[in-house]
């Protein structure tokens, strides 16, 4: 039977499991939209954006808030250029120079 399967198939990866399309059982579609909505207007961390919705919203906890980010593809948020200092490579030395870093 299995081997009948997989000669009928197209492609020889495997399926995927799960939902066609993914949702919430704890969240209703009005509820995922203000979620989305606050994200991407204050661009929040996770924990603030809980705290937030929280008084709104008083069944959501930090699980199903952070998978209803990730459904809708902004779990993470964008890199902000002046974040972080810009790495900056060594100097160039001469040759039979030993430079040694401590940090």
């Amino acid at each position: 039977m299995t081997v009948q399967k997989w000669r009928s198939r197209r492609t020889c990866t495997d399926a995927r499991m799960g939902p066609k399309e993914p949702r919430s059982s704890v969240l209703s579609v009005e509820e995922e939209a203000v979620i989305v909505a606050f994200r991407r207007h204050t661009l929040l961390p996770l924990d603030d954006c809980l705290y937030a919705l929280q008084p709104s919203l008083p069944h959501l906890t930090r699980s199903s808030l952070h998978r209803c980010l990730q459904r809708h593809g902004i779990s993470r948020l964008p890199d902000v250029d002046g974040d972080k200092p810009k790495r900056l490579r060594f100097k160039a030395y001469p040759i039979s120079y030993f430079h040694i870093d401590i940090a």
